[in-house]
């Protein structure tokens, strides 16, 4: 692939809708996975709360170095599961009542201190409906990130290592999905109430070791690969989806499986697997990666690769700004209308 200087665009709309279809049509037998709950992703998000606020604890005295080491080294993995509980609570695949898989996201933000877990919601699941759109899809770097970190190994570490602020940076530009609502306050008043409650009684380092993990968990790691991941044109200058499959898909509860995941965001995160087994054929044919760590080096190191490697869109399909991102869900919902109708 050749140095890019600008974001690779596209005139058709995003892929995944259209291989749901074709999937759904070659494997009804995955209908059965749609819809389904897994209230075990609390438990998970609870024992990441639990430890990380023990961590905490236990490095609330200690010199900085053991700090820093102790949220890279280990900190940084519950905090990547904590982003993924939000994540499956976003899409509402936790419990049956959407309130309470927002009372899961909202408990599972704790340990990351800054209330982001219903704002995430919001945006992410715009990311689905509009993946490429530069003015709805959250996940895509803004044109003056591109523009600033170039292709060079110390302007990408940079943007890992900060990575969170650019993206709640790139919030601002989503003019249309701006949602401040009573969920978002509740996110805001129970976050803060936890930070006030972390510096009383464990002090400010225990607060920093928190903020800590989130940046590593997301930023300057292995784990920071994900976002190279997912869409970023590292293997295929045409393909625009990449899955994970290697050992952290363990910790990081299959979010690797990045491709099944938007073809079926219906689908909880312990039944993923079980789409590319049913369909070998549709994700087999795809590339994919194996390797955090040699994705994370790839990312830094290859000058073919920058931030302008992603592909946009203007096209947006017939989908309203309304829509909630289940497709597969809609399927499978509009063809058993007619054979009620009929029975």
């Amino acid at each position: 692939m050749a140095v890019l200087t600008d974001f690779v665009r596209s005139t058709t709309t995003e892929p995944h809708r259209i291989r749901t279809r074709q999937i759904l049509k070659a494997h009804p037998e995955i209908k059965k996975l749609i819809g389904q709950k897994n209230p075990t992703t609390f438990w998970v998000a609870a024992f990441c709360v639990v430890l990380m606020t023990g961590i905490a604890w236990l490095v609330r005295d200690q010199s900085w170095w053991i700090v820093v080491a102790a949220a890279w080294f280990i900190g940084a993995f519950p905090a990547h599961t904590l982003f993924v509980c939000i994540h499956e609570a976003a899409h509402n695949l936790i419990f049956r009542k959407p309130a309470a898989n927002i009372w899961t996201a909202i408990f599972a933000n704790l340990p990351t201190v800054f209330p982001t877990a219903l704002t995430f919601k919001n945006f992410h699941i715009k990311h689905h409906a509009f993946q490429g759109v530069h003015e709805l899809d959250a996940d895509l770097p803004d044109w003056y990130e591109a523009r600033l970190i170039k292709n060079y190994a110390i302007g990408k570490a940079i943007w890992l290592l900060f990575y969170p602020i650019f993206q709640g940076i790139r919030t601002l530009r989503m003019k249309e999905l701006a949602v401040f609502d009573k969920w978002v306050i509740a996110n805001f008043i129970v976050q803060i109430t936890f930070d006030v409650l972390i510096v009383t009684l464990f002090g400010w380092k225990a607060l920093a070791f928190m903020v800590l993990c989130l940046f590593f968990s997301v930023g300057l790691h292995p784990l920071g690969a994900r976002w190279a991941q997912e869409h970023f044109l590292t293997l295929d200058p045409q393909q625009e989806t990449y899955s994970y499959y290697g050992p952290l898909n363990g910790p990081n509860l299959n979010v690797g499986f990045h491709n099944e995941h938007h073809d079926f965001p219906s689908i909880p995160w312990n039944k993923l697997p079980e789409i590319k087994k049913s369909a070998p054929e549709y994700y087999e044919s795809l590339k994919y990666h194996t390797s955090f760590v040699k994705l994370f080096f790839l990312f830094l190191f290859d000058q073919e690769i920058s931030l302008f490697s992603r592909i946009v869109r203007k096209e947006r399909g017939r989908v309203l700004v309304s829509d909630q991102s289940r497709p597969d869900m809609e399927l499978v919902q509009s063809q058993a209308v007619p054979a009620e109708t009929a029975a």
